[in-house]
This record gives structure tokens, sequence and C-alpha cells, in this order.
């Protein structure tokens, strides 16, 4: 072990945190604004809503993120329809792919996290808003939303982590993130320790931050009690 290759790894490897960056929150958000919509397909009286959302939060979550990537990058170039469409300026590209695929794998992990939530609603509010005259859309935006989602905000939390470890993976389809250039940097110095130990701590670092902020959002709210993670996606 070196410290000469720890003082010029941590430059390199923050080469790669802006796209790291990019990479998370762009895939974190996408996954909340689908996540939403599956979690109330899940829980609907339809099977024409519940059954398409249940199948894809089955194949999603029952395959590897890593191979939902390859299929995303390397399988849907392979269709004609696909390579002729408007999609494919954007499919082409590996960073979009990387977003779109961590971004649905997260989606179908916060999907049932949704619906656990918005089963533990007590079915008294609904009937008691009825009373009241309370219109179907202002049930929805101002009484079953904001409690579902405080309740779900240590959760939220935890999944930016998450998604901030998948997109390591992005790195496999050539994004030169910070897995990717200690990658990189690892193949001209044959130093692989003390490269991905630096890059550890930058994880480590970003992770802290996220986590940082969401406990101020936590108290900001007044939400206590225990984490309960979406399980985690396999690689």
């Amino acid at each position: 072990m070196s410290p000469d290759i720890f003082i010029k790894a941590a430059p390199v490897v923050l080469q790669g945190l802006q796209l790291t960056l990019i990479i998370t929150i762009a895939s974190f958000l996408l996954g909340q604004l689908l996540a939403l919509p599956l979690g109330l397909a899940r829980q609907a009286s339809s099977p024409l809503l519940r059954w398409p959302a249940a199948i894809y939060t089955f194949l999603i979550r029952g395959s590897p993120l890593l191979v939902q990537l390859f299929i995303i990058y390397y399988g849907l170039g392979q269709i004609p329809a696909i390579r002729n469409s408007i999609l494919w300026p954007i499919l082409r590209e590996p960073l979009y792919c990387g977003i779109i695929a961590i971004s649905l794998n997260s989606a179908a992990y916060m999907a049932e996290v949704v619906a656990g939530a918005l089963r533990r609603v007590p079915k008294g509010q609904s009937e008691a808003c009825i009373s009241l005259g309370i219109s179907r859309r202002h049930r929805f935006t101002d009484v079953l939303l904001p409690q579902v989602y405080r309740e779900l905000l240590p959760n939220i939390g935890n999944e930016i982590i998450l998604v901030l470890k998948s997109s390591s993976l992005a790195s496999a389809v050539t994004i030169m993130e910070i897995t990717g250039v200690a990658r990189a940097f690892t193949a001209r110095t044959f130093a692989p320790f003390e490269v991905f130990i630096t890059a550890g701590i930058l994880y480590l670092a970003i992770g802290f931050a996220f986590t940082f902020l969401f406990r101020l959002l936590e108290r900001r709210y007044g939400i206590t009690g225990t984490r309960t993670p979406a399980p985690e996606a396999s690689a």
C-alpha cells in the first residue's frame, strides 16, 4: 500500500464526481416520478391496471440491474424499429441508457413501498372525506399523498443511497463516473487497493451528504422511527 497512490488517485477519482451526481439525481427523480403511478396501479381495483404493474415490478425486481442495463444499451439497438425511431438519439447514448435503467429499477422497488404505504392508510379517512364533501381529487392531493410521503420519507432517503450505489454499474457501458475513472486509473497504476479505497471514501462522503439532508427533512417534518429500506437490487 503506497500513500503516493492515494494522493495521485484522489484528484483523478474526483473527475467522475459530476457524472455520478448526474446519474444519481436524475435516476432518483425519474424513479420517484414513476413509482407513484406504479404504486397506485398496484393498489387499483381494476386488473387492467393492477396486473401490468405487478408483472413489471416482478420482472424488474427479479432480475439483476446489470442485465437490465445491458438489455437497454446493447439489446435495444439490435431492433431496427428502435434504430429508426425518435428514441434512437437517446438510446444510443450510454449516459441516458444508464439513467433509464437505474430509474426503472428504482421505480419498481419504490412502487412496492408506495403500495404498502397506501395499504396502511385507514379506510375511515376516505369515508370521512366523502362525508365532508371533499372531492376525489382533493382527497388524493390534500389528504392521502401528504401522509403517505411523510411516512415514506425515511425510505426515500434510503432509496437515494441505493441509487447512488447502483450508479457505479454505469461504468459497465463506458460511462466514466467514479467507478469508471477508478477502473481506468487502476489499469495504468496496477494499484486497485489504493484506487478503489479512494473511490469508496468518495462514495461514503456523497452518501453521508444525502443522509444528512434527509435527516434534516425528517426532523423538519417531525418524523421518527426505524428506517425500513426497500430491498436492494442485485447487480
